[in-house]
Formats: C-alpha cells, structure tokens, sequence
C-alpha cells in the first residue's frame, strides 16, 4: 500500500535523513559555515518534532518533519553550503 505511512517506512526515512545530516556536519564548506550551522539546526529540529510526532502516534506529521529535515539538508547541498558527492542520499548538481 503506497499511501499509508508504516512504522518502517517511517525507521527508514528517519535513519536515511539522519545520515545525510551526520554526513553534512563533516562536511560544511569554510565560508559557508553561518548557513550551515543554521541548516543544521533546522534540520535537527525537524528531526526532533518527528520523534515527538511519532511517540504521539501522529506518523502523518511526523513523516512531513523527517521530510521538511532532509528538504533543508539537500537545499544547503544544492546551494554549495556542504560538500558532498552521494547522489544516494542527497539531490545533487
């Protein structure tokens, strides 16, 4: 069933968006390290609000914040802020 969130699809998206962000933290380009550090915030928020969502039982919020956190990651990767080449995890140029 392709419209319904499961708890796995759920453990994979959150393990998928917190590796790209443990893989981001490495690899913040030098002048770029403000933006990053907020990216990574936000990031890491959205990650935080999912757990919650999903300890409340609310998968459908807590899939939108798995998908908000990574939406921030591959917009620092696209806009330069990180330097990463997996095209796996991340959408890049």
């Amino acid at each position: 069933m392709k419209n319904i969130i499961t708890n796995e699809k759920m453990k994979r998206y959150f393990s998928l968006t917190n590796e790209a962000l443990k893989i981001v933290k490495k690899a913040i380009i030098k002048e770029k390290e403000a933006e990053a550090k907020e990216i990574i915030e936000m990031a890491s928020n959205y990650l935080n609000d999912s757990k919650y969502f999903e300890k409340e039982k609310d998968l459908v919020n807590a899939f939108a914040a798995i998908n908000y956190a990574h939406g921030w990651i591959d917009s620092g990767v696209r806009l330069d802020v990180f330097n990463v080449r997996d095209n796996k995890l991340f959408t890049i140029k």
